[in-house]
């Protein structure tokens, strides 16, 4: 019997081991190792295109993969009419991903920016290939694109669940990307308090505007 249990512990052990990822370096310089597929969609979330799931493009790290999945569990509750939809992440073995200058070690994600259509309610910006998947969208100062307005209730609320799943589960964000000029419009939002207490934004442009979409790093221990 003992040597059943035995058996039965380094078996578990060995599934459980072989399923965690491990990063290697850097965002902008680094690899992953066992990198896990974020799933096609959920009760409040989908991804932001078949073609690219299939290249192998929205691959992350299990523990961000965690984080991500009980973000968007928890927004179930405290936002049960917004939909979520998330963008670029990386390769299963992590390294360069172009275009992006980042996403090489399985800790950052790109999620398009949560809209309302011009009935007021939450929709999903089109992501396709004749918009680059979204990437090609141009937000005006005002927020809006065609039909749709930037819900900053919604993304200011994901982000915040995002520092709190991530923290729960011993970790945390290292810093959101978010255009400079529409990010004063997250701190007219209820979660502003939290937002400055606890979010490191990116201050700078980045060499792309990330007005339809924000990047997210998180902060897990790389080897």
């Amino acid at each position: 019997m003992n040597r059943l249990v035995l058996i039965a512990f380094m078996f578990f052990t060995h599934v459980a081991h072989s399923s965690s990822s491990v990063c290697h370096g850097t965002t902008s310089n680094g690899s992953l190792v066992n990198g896990v597929e974020l799933p096609s969609d959920g009760k409040n979330f989908v991804s932001y295109s078949t073609i690219a799931r299939l290249a192998g493009r929205t691959y992350v790290h299990s523990s961000v993969k965690s984080i991500i999945l009980n973000s968007y569990k928890n927004l179930e509750v405290t936002m049960p009419n917004t939909v979520y939809k998330y963008a670029e992440t990386g390769y299963e073995s992590g390294g360069k991903f172009r275009p992006h200058k980042t996403h090489q070690n399985g800790l950052s994600v790109d999620f398009m920016t949560p809209v309302k259509n011009e009935k007021g309610v939450s929709d999903h910006l089109p992501t396709n290939p004749f918009n680059k998947f979204g990437y090609n969208i141009e937000f005006d100062a005002s927020g809006k694109f065609e039909e749709y307005t930037i819900d900053y209730d919604s993304l200011a609320a994901h982000i915040v669940e995002l520092d709190k799943e991530s923290k729960k589960q011993g970790f945390g964000l290292w810093r959101v990307i978010f255009d400079p000029e529409l990010q004063p419009n997250l701190f007219k939002t209820k979660h502003s308090e939290y937002l400055k207490n606890n979010i490191q934004f990116s201050k700078k442009r980045s060499w792309v505007r990330h007005d339809e979409h924000y990047h997210v790093d998180f902060e897990v221990p790389c080897r």
